[in-house]
């Protein structure tokens, strides 16, 4: 539970945010702490991509104050990996497997310097974990849709991260590989905290451990289920999922049930 976690990795308290004066999100808190499997789900236009990259310092609130690694996100970024919504255009590069996860070893003043043993050895571990590694020398072109995610991923644990932040990694993705891809994430978790933009709520009873609800507004629940605040907030209809593992449970409440928690 979120509850137990230490280290603070990233707090956004009081942030609001607008592209050309129109608010995406507005006086929003957050805590993420270390060891968490969290969900960032909400509507399309809600302002879950927007979330991120303020914590990653891509972007910059008009106010609020945004902290990773109890930091200013300049200082700290490079200790989260990070897998953008359009990885999936890098399938069309002439590179093969291996020389796509060595980019996650490229940082300021690296671009035109070769790659140390070490790099490789790192791209390789980050490969293995992700089972890529008997790819390494295939192209980016002659992999599945499930096959190119995980390269993505390796290639942003490649850094050796503290965190991996992922927006939206299994879109274009088989029902088979979204599983093979959630179950790696998971295996990940146990090393690192996991921040992961979806739209899938099923991912929600088996793999993470709390859910971020984006609509403008945020709420964030130190639980894998959907509450009844989360539901009047990003999909205003209620709703009702029950998912399916060794035993089936609900992880949206009924119509007309008060959350519990």
């Amino acid at each position: 539970m979120t509850g137990t976690f230490q280290e603070k990795v990233a707090v956004l308290h009081g942030v609001t945010y607008a592209y050309n004066s129109h608010p995406v999100l507005e006086n929003v808190d957050l805590t993420v702490h270390a060891g968490d499997f969290a969900a960032v789900i909400g509507p399309n236009g809600g302002g879950k991509t927007t979330l991120v990259k303020l914590l990653l310092g891509l972007l910059k609130p008009q106010r609020g104050t945004v902290a990773l690694f109890e930091a200013p996100p300049g200082k700290t970024a490079h200790r989260v990996g990070y897998v953008p919504q359009d990885a999936h255009i890098n399938r069309f590069f002439p590179l093969t497997v291996l020389e796509m996860t060595l980019m996650g070893r490229l940082g300021p003043g690296r671009l035109f310097r070769g790659y140390s043993a070490r790099d490789v050895k790192a791209a390789e571990e980050a490969l293995d974990r992700m089972e890529m590694l008997p790819y390494r020398r295939a192209r980016l072109d002659e992999l599945s849709g499930g096959q190119r995610q995980r390269v993505f991923i390796a290639r942003a644990l490649a850094s050796e991260p503290d965190a991996l932040f992922l927006d939206e990694p299994a879109s274009g993705v088989d029902s088979a590989g979204q599983k093979d891809l959630y179950s790696h994430l998971k295996e990940l978790n146990d090393r690192m905290t996991i921040l992961v933009v979806t739209h899938d709520l099923l991912v929600l009873a088996t793999y993470v451990k709390s859910v971020v609800c984006v609509n403008r507004s945020v709420i964030h629940h130190g639980a894998p289920e959907v509450t009844h605040d989360m539901l009047r907030l990003g999909y205003q209809c209620p709703v009702e999922l029950l998912a399916h593992g060794h035993l089936p449970h609900r992880v949206l409440p009924l119509h007309g049930e008060k959350d519990r928690g």
